[in-house]
């Protein structure tokens, strides 16, 4: 049996700032885990797991396996898949594009690709495909906390394998004119900071889509999939020019491991992480459902 909770170290201001941090940045942990009586208990609770009898055959060293496959291995999965797919149909319909269609076709292309995916692999995974929204949905408590690394390492392999797809099949001299579809539309210093601001404001775009239509009960919706497919195409097409409105960390590591052409890369990954944590935190706030939110409940 567990003791009695030991007085806390930290006075009360103190105490109430960080339950109120703990609630935004983790949101697997309720107030109620967190608050008892005039103290907060900050030791790791202990948790007795009552094991399953043992049955002959090893029957229950395989259901072991097979839950961990199912809630693991299987998740994982089917991000690198779908991460795969949407990034080769991406990256070849920037390799593969004609100068009368402008950015249209890979607009359409990369935002049908991932609806499809979304649609396919969703069930699986909750059909992230995407670092910025697993950063995202793991903030306002729809993703695992050791999930989210593995899902991140599997976005960025399913980008390298799609990028290193496309490049396979398309020629040599599309691939050499588009730079194996990595974002190379920032040449300047000049840009960056426009640049920059374009893929916190459309990246805050994408995963408050996700996160509202996805994951939040209030507004959950059936048409997810499609609107952020859809959401995807808008940006391309409003902010393509500014930026390439790349969204995805993984969408610009994998081009940029093809074609080794890192040009302000970084660009492409704090713009999207910045605007992954600010649609977390204004979901935790302010706009999510009583179980996410942690003010005025």
């Amino acid at each position: 049996m567990r003791g009695p909770v030991q007085s806390s170290p930290f006075p009360d201001s103190q105490r109430h700032t960080l339950v109120w941090v703990l609630q935004i940045f983790l949101p697997t942990m309720s107030l109620k885990d967190l608050k008892q009586a005039d103290s907060y208990d900050l030791s790791m609770p202990t948790v007795q797991v009552e094991q399953p009898p043992q049955r002959a055959g090893g029957a229950h060293s395989s259901s072991k396996w097979g839950l961990a496959f199912r809630c693991f291995g299987q998740p994982c999965l089917a991000e690198l898949l779908g991460s795969t797919l949407f990034i080769f149909a991406g990256c070849l319909s920037v390799m593969e594009n004609t100068e009368g269609t402008g950015r249209l076709q890979p607009a359409l292309a990369h935002g049908l690709a991932l609806a499809i995916v979304i649609a396919v692999l969703g069930g699986i995974s909750g059909g992230h495909f995407n670092p910025a929204v697993s950063v995202s949905v793991f903030m306002i408590g729809g993703l695992n906390v050791y999930l989210l690394l593995p899902y991140i390492l599997a976005q960025l392999c399913g980008g390298m394998i799609g990028a290193g797809l496309a490049m396979t099949v398309s020629s040599v001299e599309n691939f050499d004119n588009s730079s194996g579809a990595a974002f190379n539309v920032v040449q300047g210093d000049g840009q960056i900071g426009r640049a920059t601001v374009a893929e916190v404001v459309m990246t805050l775009f994408l995963t408050m889509v996700v996160c509202m239509g996805a994951v939040n009960k209030q507004t959950h919706s059936m048409l997810a999939p499609l609107c952020i497919g859809l959401t995807v195409t808008v940006d391309i097409l409003a902010g393509g020019a500014v930026s390439g409105a790349c969204m995805n960390p993984a969408r610009a590591f994998g081009p940029a491991v093809m074609a080794n052409y890192w040009s302000y890369h970084w660009i492409y990954w704090i713009g999207p992480m910045a605007g992954a944590v600010l649609t977390g935190s204004i979901i935790r706030l302010l706009l999510g459902d009583e179980k996410i939110r942690v003010l005025l409940k």
